[in-house]
């Protein structure tokens, strides 16, 4: 129960930081974050929001990860 409430209030901080990211028009570490998730297999490019997609293709592209630039 407690790795259950640790891990919970790991996730509400998670939330916590990246609404305040957006809020605060940090968009390329924004980019960053889902680059990293697309890469680590946890996202995918087609649910990256479009306002970010721009961005994100760019990091990707960088990081020779072209290929998981995929939207169908």
């Amino acid at each position: 129960m407690k790795l259950y409430n640790y891990w919970n209030k790991i996730k509400n901080n998670l939330v916590f930081l990246i609404i305040n990211m957006v809020l605060k028009g940090d968009v390329e570490c924004m980019a960053m974050v889902y680059a990293t998730l697309i890469i680590k297999g946890v996202k995918t490019f087609q649910q990256v929001p479009s306002s970010l997609k721009d961005q994100v293709r760019q990091i990707l592209i960088d990081l020779e990860c072209e290929h998981l630039i995929v939207e169908e």
